[in-house]
């Protein structure tokens, strides 16, 4: 049987059976799905079927929800992920307004063309959460590709171990770069993701409260922020930049195991240095079960101006 002869799995099976009833398929709204995405956690037709197979494994794992074993973390996963509506509530979230996707009856291109776009080029995804590729184009998949290579997702190709949700809070004492003021926004980056808050019009002291969430690699490191000055008709000015260390939030996070087994308690502290850009030094906190840490930074490479953010670590793998 698929999903073997313990118990205890199949009642979580049960569970969760209701999405074969109340979930359409991912894409073309067809409530006959005889496969799933184990990766990515969603149920799919057997006319999608054959395309996500044609993008890889990597992307889409395809397989049978009756005659493929499932494993204990392929429910979870699934029930995580909270079925196909949840899940298209973030794959298509920058769905151009009027946008037609395809029916049961659509044609298999146009079928393809839509899959295509949402997991190898990402163009319904939040800008916040895309993962792009700076290796040039190949000449010939480019002419027959509107979209370059360097646009390409390489997500389920970098091994990603936890979300940082990034809550920037606000920034006091920002310089000047308009005539009496400044128009300030945020830029994080981490490797090849960025994500940026909204635009504070003529404020010198902003409050956001923004939040911004980026997926933390394997390999990654520091996570990079700028402010910068918007205007309309000329380059965005830079006022101010700093980095922020990571390591000490995830390393303590993984020393102390699962945060919502512990009390509210502190893990870890980043200290204050001349090499680094903190105003004081940084707790790294279990707050409501929640690996959090508050960050207050003096800007770089400017004259004046400090930014606090809070950031939560959520390991993937606990």
């Amino acid at each position: 049987p698929p999903f073997g002869s313990d118990m205890l799995l199949h009642k979580k099976v049960l569970e969760f059976s209701l999405f074969l009833f109340i979930h359409s398929c991912f894409v073309a709204n067809n409530r006959v799905f005889p496969y799933r995405s184990a990766n990515i956690g969603v149920f799919i037709c057997v006319k999608c079927s054959g395309v996500h197979r044609s993008v890889g494994t990597h992307i889409s794992k395809v397989m049978s929800v009756t005659l493929d074993k499932w494993s204990d973390d392929e429910i979870d996963s699934m029930v995580e992920v909270g079925g196909n509506s949840q899940a298209n509530a973030i794959y298509e979230a920058f769905l151009p307004e009027g946008y037609r996707k395809p029916h049961p009856d659509s044609a298999q291109e146009e079928r393809q063309k839509f899959i295509k776009s949402k997991y190898e080029l990402q163009e319904f995804l939040e800008p916040s959460l895309r993962i792009v590729s700076n290796h040039p184009s190949d000449a010939g998949k480019q002419a027959s590709n509107s979209h370059s290579a360097s646009s390409k997702s390489e997500i389920g190709m970098v091994e990603f171990i936890g979300i940082l949700n990034v809550k920037v809070i606000g920034g006091t004492k920002l310089a000047i770069r308009d005539m009496s003021s400044s128009d300030p926004y945020v830029v994080l980056t981490l490797g090849q993701q960025k994500a940026q808050t909204s635009v504070i019009k003529g404020n010198l002291n902003p409050v956001w409260n923004e939040e911004l969430k980026l997926s933390v690699p394997q390999k990654y490191g520091p996570l990079k922020l700028q402010v910068l000055d918007h205007d309309m008709v000329s380059k965005d000015d830079l006022m101010g930049e700093a980095e922020i260390d990571l390591q000490p939030m995830i390393n303590a996070a993984a020393s102390f195991g699962d945060p919502e087994l512990l009390g509210d308690i502190q893990i870890g502290r980043w200290l204050k240095s001349g090499d680094n850009a903190l105003t004081a030094d940084s707790a790294v906190m279990v707050t409501g079960g929640k690996v959090k840490q508050e960050v207050t930074l003096k800007l770089q490479h400017t004259e004046s101006g400090e930014v606090t953010v809070e950031m939560e670590w959520m390991a993937l793998n606990i």
